[in-house]
């Protein structure tokens, strides 16, 4: 058996990682093979496959990010392709993979959005999730001048800004992902939980010291994923 998973983690995933990766049709056999390699022999417990689409003018970009939970670590893989002639017909592939400790992660953050709150029925199904991860203690500033919400006025309030702990950050909608793509986000999402709550604090590592065995949690989310 490989590490990539078992029927049983099929059925409660929808797909096996292979499977997803397949379904995302984006060089499928390339990606797999480096994220099998990042994963050195460890058994895959939950994934999540995100591919995102991007139209620049008469090229179009793509980008896979690949998260997959182990036991004791998250490993993360994003891949990016770029043409580098007008036709298209050479291209490259732009591949990162990071792997972190579960007893790092400092941070695990949900954020669901239905439709219709008012006619609300626990069979209603989420109209997308936005699952927030952070492990390094960074953190990001929004910051824009402030209001007293009256449109007549025209005084100076100064600023105004949040601070979000995140260093990734996936949307993923129903309407574009599909169903089974929410449900099963929400399914790594609980899976990372379980596992980085109940991990043993690292002797010796601050951000463990500090956290303990449970994760705080964030306050703010926002789309977005590594920098190209």
């Amino acid at each position: 058996m490989n590490s990539f998973g078992t029927a049983a983690h099929s059925s409660a995933q929808g797909h096996t990682l292979s499977t997803a990766l397949e379904r995302a049709g984006f060089y499928p056999l390339l990606v797999s093979d480096v994220v099998e390699d990042a994963l050195d022999g460890r058994e895959c417990l939950a994934h999540l496959v995100h591919l995102e689409t991007h139209f620049d003018r008469t090229e179009v970009h793509r980008h896979i990010t690949v998260l997959v939970l182990t036991e004791d670590m998250l490993v993360i893989t994003h891949v990016d392709d770029q043409q580098l002639d007008e036709a298209g017909e050479q291209m490259v592939a732009q591949i990162s993979t990071e792997s972190v400790p579960v007893s790092q992660i400092r941070s695990v953050v949900l954020s669901y959005t239905y439709a219709q709150p008012q006619n609300y029925k626990p069979s209603d199904a989420m109209r997308e999730l936005t699952l927030s991860i952070a492990w390094s203690g960074g953190q990001r500033i929004d910051i824009g001048p402030a209001s007293c919400g009256d449109p007549q006025c025209d005084a100076d309030h100064g600023y105004t800004g949040t601070v979000a702990q995140e260093d990734i950050a996936l949307r993923i909608s129903a309407e574009a992902d599909g169903l089974q793509a929410v449900q099963d986000a929400r399914y790594f999402a609980r899976s990372l939980r379980a596992v980085n709550t109940s991990s043993v604090p690292v002797a010796g590592d601050p951000h463990t010291a500090q956290r303990g065995r449970f994760p705080a949690l964030g306050t703010r989310l926002n789309r977005g994923h590594h920098p190209r």
